[in-house]
């Protein structure tokens, strides 16, 4: 007599870390691999040149995952006979969940929310946001099928739904895995004082009981420190009150140079600076190219002296750079470099742009020299992670029997007042009865 197969889940990665969470479920001859990031550790100094296969695994920069990487990476065949159903996913566009996807194997299909199918290929065009894959240009991006947010995906035996969330990654979502037997969460990274706490909520009721909940944690990672002490959580709570704080400094000083820089992938913070800004926005060339691709929006930009032309921007929208530089009243603008030109007195507003923090070795040499050039400067971020009150609410709305936390640097700090809590090592299975 055949026992009947059961659930199976995997955790190859990003477990007592912040960030690089790869993790597998399986049922019978079907199995799907989310997410697909790389571990960022800015101390080791490595360049992509560097990142080959073997050094990704020797630091646990990616997971050991079989059946899943390309055999051009790998030189291991995928055993297709094990596996007659295949497929990954990636939650977000941050490197720490995407780097690795075009180490994939080209046969596996590679599912996002469309935000993240759409972006992610033109943060690549120079081939300076992917790992590159087997074979490939510098910049090829590999497929990415845009998930029909809320309608199953069918992998043999498996169903995969992608959900709407929030985090400070512009298309991020979550999702719901379900087997014959079983229903495991996976909410990637996620919080509830983002643009969209409406979305995790209803996140949290289609996924409410779940038989396993993997959940990110990066809210417990300092236990040393309070909140109000924390890089992390300090400063504005929630987004929105951060893009009220960029209108008032541009209300506050009429007269006066004024600057920013934010991270790449958060293009909602950006839309929102653009459409709520007194002062008219303008983007460096190559974010302003990112948004005419991916989003199809024109925005006013502008070329470093350095740059070449971008054939997709439209003319008409360019301001000089020597116009910025001598303005004190009429613009509002990204600087990323150069900051021996801006002018003195001015001020800069660093909202969660690179370097990203005290964790980079880059980050206080680039504090030091801004306030060398005596412009002042304004660290303003708003956390993509939920802290310990949110965490605690999310897991609350889920009410899983099991919680699996990752991607944190102290998981046992997670509490699971609904049932089981596990502390996943890595490559550990759990095999769901």
């Amino acid at each position: 007599m055949t026992s009947k197969p059961k659930t199976k889940v995997t955790f190859y990665n990003g477990l007592t870390t912040i960030g690089g969470p790869m993790i597998e479920v399986a049922y019978d001859k079907s199995h799907v691999l989310f997410d697909l990031g790389e571990v960022y550790h800015p101390e080791l100094g490595l360049k992509m040149e560097d990142e080959d296969f073997a050094t990704l695994l020797k630091y646990q920069l990616i997971g050991d995952v079989p059946d899943f990487y390309d055999p051009k990476v790998t030189g291991k065949e995928i055993d297709h006979e094990r596996w007659e159903h295949s497929a990954a996913y990636i939650s977000h566009l941050h490197l720490d969940h995407s780097k690795a996807m075009n180490l994939l194997a080209p046969e596996i299909p590679l599912y996002a929310g469309p935000l993240t199918a759409a972006l992610l290929p033109v943060l690549n065009r120079d081939g300076e946001f992917l790992l590159p894959a087997a074979d490939k240009p510098k910049n090829y991006t590999r497929p990415i099928i845009a998930a029909k947010l809320n309608e199953p995906i069918h992998v043999g035996d498996i169903t995969l739904t992608v959900v709407p969330s929030d985090h400070d990654a512009y298309g991020a979502t979550g999702l719901i895995v379900k087997t014959p037997d079983k229903t495991i969460v996976h909410t990637g990274d996620i919080r509830l004082h983002g643009y969209h706490p409406d979305w995790v909520r209803k996140f949290m009721a289609a996924g409410k009981g779940c038989d396993m909940l993997i959940i990110e944690g990066t809210g417990v990672s300092w236990p040393e420190r309070s909140e109000d002490d924390s890089e992390e959580f300090k400063g504005v709570k929630n987004e929105i009150e951060l893009t009220q704080r960029i209108v008032q400094y541009q209300k506050d000083n009429p007269k006066r140079q004024l600057t920013f820089n934010t991270y790449p992938t958060n293009v909602e913070r950006i839309l929102r600076i653009i459409s709520d800004s007194p002062r008219k926005v303008v983007l460096h060339a190559k974010r302003a190219e990112l948004l005419k691709l991916a989003l199809k929006q024109d925005v006013p930009y502008y070329y470093l002296p350095e740059d070449e032309k971008i054939d997709a921007l439209d003319p008409d929208l360019e301001i000089s750079y020597q116009d910025l530089l001598k303005d004190d009243h009429q613009y509002f603008w990204q600087v990323v470099g150069h900051y021996d030109q801006l002018q003195k007195g001015g001020l800069y507003i660093h909202s969660n742009a690179e370097p990203l923090g005290d964790f980079d070795p880059a980050y206080a040499p680039f504090i030091e020299n801004i306030k060398k050039r005596g412009i002042e400067l304004i660290t303003l971020r708003c956390s993509g992670h939920a802290d310990v009150a949110e965490l605690k609410e999310i897991i609350a709305g889920f009410e899983p029997k099991i919680l699996a936390p990752v991607h944190t640097l102290h998981p046992e700090l997670e509490e699971n007042p609904f049932g089981e809590r596990i502390l996943p090592k890595r490559g550990e299975v759990f095999t769901l009865s």
